[in-house]
């Protein structure tokens, strides 16, 4: 039915036709701006939920930058390439169209989730697959130029093919800023980059270029006779400009890389002067022409503002983040919805009726809805040190609510306009003409602006008066005007040093502030392995600090306590926390409701009692073997035995308990490392590999070596050799000797190395089993199984209250799969109490060990003490924390015995274990 020519009367069609005809939903433009509408939907969805979400802020900008502009990108700039060129391509080439932007989307998504899980690889590989889909819409959009006859506005098409090779650029420099061990320089310089080359180049670039035709039309009026040669002009300069803007910021040039934005902002005005003329003749009165306008303006003030700031500030103390609701809220989104309010109408079709009944919907309290959203944007927008947190709430919330209105006014327009477009088709079907209908039956209805700009005026307003209420004191909008208080509060400055250390910790960790007082915090980075930061809850921060660097934080006028934090991936989690106490607080409720409102949730341990420890480990929880397995043959040299390893260091989630995974650090891929097993005279050669996001180290207690080298802590991407010797015989702990140690052992970096005594007795099963405890808090998250997602907790450890106490990194998992043994056999079971701070007092329930073995020496041997004495039995075997040994047994009768940490608390948090005798 797809050739049924219904711009004639009398076809025959059926009611199911006509409902297909008129929804369009076999038409390639609207398989394409599907993921638009999924994106536009799971961003407001995100936007309320954002405080429980790991790195909101970067995942809503790429939803916005990547989910909505650069699909809308895609989708409009194949429909303006194809009207400006007169050049339709055949219906065969559209699904390659859509395979490209659905493979675009599926590139999105890897892309945070690699950001989100902090799986470097996996970042890269998104930001591969939307550059590449980037460089193939280019070359599509190339390919049509070339096949076309010239045309008039042909430029613009070269303009498009531009912006989009500059897309893989921008991802390029976003997948570098991914990696986390990159210097706060390089960092701020790619950040610059980054910027420049995917918002004022691909977005940009595409945005200008479009507005020289779009603009006119969606005013209903003539372009301006200058157009093309003032849009080509401003073109090259902002393209010029882009350049130099890059290779200042890349070599360091904040003149250079200033001078670049300059010359971008010229071409900016030069546009928007042009847009003004031509809005002369026939001013903005609707929704889309607003919006656009509001947008464009927006982007002018943004890249002002960062060059302003690119020319007075050092790129390692550069924050771009001040600009970032100015260029994703004031400019992205409006000028988005504004040009879909437009498009969508008139992409739909349907003759003139059918246009103005979408029209309608879409242009509803037009100026109502643009005057709260750019009112909210302005104090949303300004220093949280002057509006107060309640203040950016409340204006926020009402904004994007706002914005958010889109989609229902959307799904209206759209309905209504398939609602007159069944009409028309039925009845050219029934042999009916439609009525004509002139230009001005098509345009929407007038709108009252007064009264449209006085109510949405009065709600954002309203907005801001209730966030001023909710915290007054917290807010300097009032009082910038008066006197002495335009320095803020008392006029005087409280200036501190903070260092940040190689223990995870900010010292001093709290300081205490006269309340009006402007506090400078002096921020230094004494770690000489890890880059740090320092961000306030008000939304200040330093920037990355490069070890042995120091920068300076001006937190504004301290008017109630303030939480603060190393936003570091991991770094928080290991304590690296700091506070701001404001003495004196005229009004200590509002202070501490401000401050409840900005933080997270005070950190709270896991309980055991909440764990289900009688449950089973999950159906993809693979139990470990407590099997020691042989001594490896390892390798001759010099008649010396070497046992060769390398030990990734990762990060994971993996289950430790039933329904909880854990955020762990890893020796070898797994919560608690691999067994080494040798002799003794052996040589251990392990080459540790950090594969994780910060410093790490390693520790053999096994091994008599100098720690300065061998015990170093390294950073991201380096390797470290560690040889040694087994000169004693036991078993031996190994873990992560990198401050704080206590977290990095209860994250998983622990293992055993086993070093057996010369002579040994003979037995039939022999098993290895490493307890350790662990502190927990829940993330709010779930992990991929479904399982609650929790990780360390460090501030418990000190507590001394652990939330899980485990044999083999895993509660109960051998109450579910029991160690194996038969009667009469000899079973020789090694024990090490890992800590990092427990001991164990090793006992099996309904057994008698008449073999111990402790630290090196024996202090029962087939029931013989050290004095000759014959016929004793030991229950347990005590050991503190990084003690180990063995016990031997034989199990008299079959049964299920149970073997336990007979410090029964530990038990019961699931330091418990069955063995199973046949």
């Amino acid at each position: 039915m797809s050739n049924l020519n219904l711009s004639s009367p009398g076809s025959n069609l059926s009611d199911k036709e006509i409902r297909a005809k008129a929804s369009g939903r076999a038409s390639w433009h609207r398989k394409a701006s599907k993921p638009v509408s999924i994106w536009m939907m799971v961003l407001f969805v995100t936007l309320f939920i954002h405080r429980w979400i790991p790195d909101a802020i970067w995942l809503m900008v790429h939803m916005v930058t990547l989910g909505l502009i650069t699909n809308s990108i895609f989708v409009w700039g194949q429909h303006f390439t194809e009207a400006l060129l007169k050049h339709r391509l055949p219906d065969e080439t559209r699904k390659w169209q859509v395979l490209r932007i659905y493979l675009l989307n599926a590139s999105i998504v890897v892309l945070m989730v690699g950001v989100l899980f902090n799986i470097y690889p996996v970042t890269v590989l998104g930001s591969l697959g939307v550059g590449l889909m980037a460089a193939w819409h280019g070359l599509f959009l190339l390919k049509q130029l070339r096949q076309a006859l010239p045309a008039r506005f042909d430029t613009t098409v070269r303009f498009y093919i531009t912006a989009a090779w500059l897309l893989p650029v921008g991802a390029t420099f976003g997948a570098i800023l991914a990696n986390d061990s990159l210097t706060a320089r390089w960092h701020a310089r790619l950040l610059v980059g980054h910027e420049a080359v995917n918002m004022m180049g691909f977005v940009g670039i595409t945005v200008v270029g479009t507005l020289l035709t779009l603009w006119p039309t969606m005013l209903r009026t003539k372009i301006h006779d200058s157009a093309l040669k003032t849009s080509v002009y401003s073109l090259l300069g902002m393209c010029l400009g882009i350049a130099v803007t890059v290779a200042g910021a890349l070599a360091g040039i904040n003149a250079l890389a200033g001078a670049g934005m300059v010359l971008y902002l010229l071409g900016l005005l030069s546009v928007g002067l042009l847009m003004v003329r031509t809005a002369a003749k026939k001013p903005p009165r609707e929704y889309p022409t607003l919006s656009v306008a509001a947008g464009f303006c927006w982007l002018i003030i943004g890249v002002a503002v960062n060059a302003v700031m690119v020319f007075t500030t050092d790129f390692e103390n550069l924050n771009l983040r001040a600009t970032t609701p100015i260029l994703v809220g004031g400019f992205l989104l409006q000028v988005l919805l504004g040009a879909m309010s437009y498009l969508l109408p008139v992409g739909m079709g349907g003759g003139p009726a059918a246009v103005r009944a979408a029209n309608k919907e879409f242009n509803r309290f037009s100026f109502g809805r643009v005057a709260i959203i750019n009112i909210c944007l302005v104090f949303f927008a300004l220093p949280a040190s002057i509006t107060g947190s309640w203040v950016r709430t409340t204006t926020s919330l009402l904004g994007a609510m706002t914005l958010a209105a889109f989609i229902p006014l959307m799904m209206r327009g759209v309905k209504k306009s398939i609602a007159a477009r069944k009409e028309m088709i039925a009845a050219r079907a029934r042999g009916e003409k439609p009525p004509h209908r002139t230009p001005e039956q098509v345009a929407p209805e007038k709108p009252r602006a007064r009264r449209e700009l006085l109510i949405g005026g009065s709600a954002a307003l309203a907005a801001v008066a209730v966030g001023f209420a909710a915290d007054p004191a917290a807010s300097r909008l009032f009082r910038l005007g008066s006197g002495a208080q335009t320095t803020g509060g008392t006029g005087q400055t409280t200036r501190v040093r903070v260092e940040a250390n190689a223990n995870m910790r900010f010292v001093p960790d709290t300081v205490e502030v006269p309340a009006g007082n402007r506090l400078v915090l002096e921020v230094y980075n004494s770690d000489d392995t890890n880059v740090h930061d320092l961000a306030l809850e008000s939304g200040v921060e330093t920037g990355r600090i490069d070890p042995g660097a120091t920068k300076e934080l001006d937190a504004g006028v301290i008017t109630g306590d303030l939480e603060g934090w190393c936003t570091i991936v991991g770094h928080r989690a290991m304590g690296m926390t700091f506070n701001v106490v404001a003495s004196g607080a005229q009004d200590d409720a509002a202070a501490a409701a401000t401050h409840d409102h900005g933080s997270s949730g005070a950190q709270k341990l896991l309980p055991s009692s909440e764990i289900d420890l009688a449950a089973d480990p999950g159906q993809d929880f693979e139990t470990r073997s407590a099997v020691l397995e042989p001594v490896p043959e390892g390798e001759l040299e010099e008649g010396r035995t070497v046992h060769r390893l390398t030990l990734d260091v990762s990060e994971i989630t993996e289950e430790i308990a039933p329904g909880y995974s854990l955020k762990a650090w890893t020796f070898g891929g797994r919560y608690m490392g691999p067994v080494l097993h040798g002799n003794l005279g052996d040589i251990f050669e392990i080459t540790l590999v950090n594969h994780a996001q910060m410093g790490h180290s390693i520790d053999f207690h096994a091994g008599m070596v100098s720690p300065d080298e061998n015990m170093r802590t390294i950073a991201p991407g380096e390797r470290l050799v560690y040889r040694f010797e087994a000169r004693g015989s036991g078993v031996w702990l190994y873990h992560c000797s990198t401050a704080p140690m206590s977290t990095h052992i209860a994250a998983g970096m622990f293992g055993a190395v086993i070093i057996a005594p010369s002579s040994l007795n003979k037995v039939d099963r022999e098993y290895v089993l490493v307890q350790n405890e662990t502190y927990l808090q829940l993330t709010g998250d779930r992990a991929e199984n479904g399982n609650k997602l929790v990780e360390v907790l460090p501030e418990a450890v000190d507590a001394g209250v652990a939330s899980l106490t485990m044999w083999n990194g895993h509660a109960n998992q051998y109450v579910s799969a029991p160690l194996q043994a038969r009667t009469g056999e000899r079973v020789r079971l090694w024990v090490l109490a890992a800590g990092p701070s427990k001991g164990c007092s090793f006992h099996v329930v309904g057994s008698q060990f008449d073999t111990v073995y402790k630290e090196g020496g024996y202090l029962l041997r087939n029931g013989r003490d050290a004095f000759g004495t014959e016929g004793g039995h030991a229950q347990a075997l005590d050991l503190a924390s990084a003690q180990g040994g063995f016990v031997e047994m034989e199990f008299l009768e079959p049964g299920t015995y149970t073997f336990v940490n007979h410090s029964f608390a530990e038990m019961e948090r699931g330091a418990r274990g069955l063995i199973e005798v046949s």
